[in-house]
C-alpha cells in the first residue's frame, strides 16, 4: 500500500482527500457505522460551504492561499476526524460516548480548524493568509461563534470556539474553557486529528520544506525580532527539516501521548488492530533520517499537488517570501 500511494490520497490509498465530495462521502459512511440515525444535513451544509469557502467562491473571502494549510490538509484532518469519533464511539463505555450531536460539531470542527488563514475585505495590511499565523485559531473560533448558528447549532458555538483551540498553540490547554469532559475528549480528537493527517502525509517531507518554510517566514516564525535584533529560527527549508525531527518527537510526547491521551488508538478498530497514520509517520521519520545522516536532498523529489483558490498560489508565495527577505536585508 505504501509504495503505490498518490499524493492526493488519504492513508489507505482510497479517498481522494482533495475532493470535498469523496471526503463527505467517506465521512457520512463513518458516522453512520456510529450512529445510524444521524441527520446529515448540518454536515452537507458545512461540506459545501468549506468548499466556497476554500475555493474563494463565498462572498466575503479571498479563499485559500496558503500553500501548506491547502484544501487537502483539511480535508484529510476531516477524514482522520470522521474515524476517530467512529472508532472512539463503537468502543466507549455509555457514560462517556460523545452523541451524535457532538460528533457532528467535531466534524464541522475540522472542516473550519484552519479558517482562520482565509483573508477577509477588512485585513487590508495582509497580503496571504499565512501573516495570521500567529492567531488563526483565535479568528477560526470567531467564525465558529457566528457560523454554528446558520447550520442549526447555535447552543455549540462558544463550545466550539474553545475547543478549536486544541489544534493550536495560542492558548494554553488548561485555559480553554469547556463544562464537559465529553467537550475535552473532542478536543483532543480533534488535535489528534490534526497532527496524525499531516505527518502521516505522504509528501509531508517535501510540504515542510517547500511550503510550511515560505508561511513560517510570511507569518515571521521564520525570523522574528526580539529587543531590536533579528532572530533566525528557521535560515530555510533544509534548515527547518534538520529540526523537524525534534519537533515530531515532542509533539507525539507531548500532545499525542501526553495531553490527548494517545486518542489515536481509536483508530485501531477500524484498521484491525494497526494504525496506518502511526506507522505512516514513523515511515517518514526514518526517511528523513536517512536523508539528513547522507545530506542527500535530491531524496526528497516529489511534487505534491497544491489546492488553493489560484492555481498560481505557489509561485506567488515564494515571490512573497523573496520580498519579505529583501525588505528584511533593508530593515537591517
Amino acid at each position: 500500500m505504501a509504495s503505490s500511494r498518490r499524493s492526493d490520497y488519504d492513508i489507505t490509498n482510497t479517498v481522494l482527500v482533495s475532493s470535498p465530495r469523496e471526503v463527505m462521502r467517506a465521512v457520512e459512511e463513518l458516522m453512520v457505522s456510529a450512529w445510524p440515525q444521524l441527520g446529515f444535513a448540518p454536515l452537507e451544509r458545512a461540506f459545501d460551504d468549506f468548499d466556497r469557502l476554500s475555493s474563494g467562491r463565498m462572498p466575503g473571502y479571498a479563499g485559500v492561499d496558503t500553500v501548506y494549510h491547502d484544501r487537502q490538509h483539511t480535508l484529510d484532518v476531516t477524514l482522520a476526524m470522521a474515524r476517530l469519533l467512529a472508532g472512539y464511539e463503537r468502543q466507549s463505555a455509555p457514560a462517556g460516548q460523545l452523541g451524535q450531536e457532538r460528533a457532528v460539531v467535531g466534524i464541522v470542527l475540522a472542516l473550519f480548524h484552519d479558517v482562520g488563514y482565509l483573508r477577509r475585505p477588512g485585513d487590508d495590511t495582509q497580503i496571504n493568509g499565512a501573516e495570521f499565523t500567529r492567531n488563526h485559531v483565535s479568528r477560526g473560533a470567531e467564525f465558529l461563534r457566528t457560523y454554528l448558528p446558520q447550520i442549526g447549532l447555535p447552543g455549540w458555538a462558544e463550545t466550539a470556539a474553545q475547543i478549536v483551540h486544541f489544534t493550536g498553540y495560542e492558548r494554553p490547554f488548561s485555559q480553554i474553557v469547556t463544562h464537559d469532559e465529553r467537550d475535552v475528549r473532542l478536543g483532543h480528537l480533534l488535535g489528534t486529528a490534526d497532527m496524525i493527517a499531516q505527518l502521516a502525509d505522504r509528501c509531508y517531507l517535501e510540504k515542510c520544506r517547500d511550503r510550511l518554510y515560505p508561511e513560517f517566514v510570511l507569518g515571521g516564525i521564520a525570523l522574528s525580532t526580539a529587543d531590536g535584533k533579528p532572530q533566525v529560527r528557521y535560515a530555510s527549508g533544509l534548515d527547518l527539516l534538520r529540526q523537524t525531527p525534534q519537533f515530531v518527537a515532542s509533539t507525539r510526547a507531548t500532545r499525542l501521548d501526553g495531553h490527548f491521551d494517545r486518542a489515536y488508538r481509536y483508530l485501531e478498530l477500524l484498521f484491525d488492530g494497526c494504525n496506518p497514520y502511526i506507522e505512516a509517520i514513523d515511515r517518514n521519520m526514518q526517511y528523513l533520517d536517512q536523508v539528513l545522516r547522507s545530506e542527500s536532498w535530491r531524496m526528497l523529489r516529489r511534487r505534491p499537488p497544491l489546492h488553493a483558490a489560484d492555481p498560481d498560489t505557489l509561485n506567488r508565495v515564494r515571490g512573497l517570501m523573496l520580498g519579505y527577505f529583501k525588505s528584511a536585508w533593508l530593515r537591517d
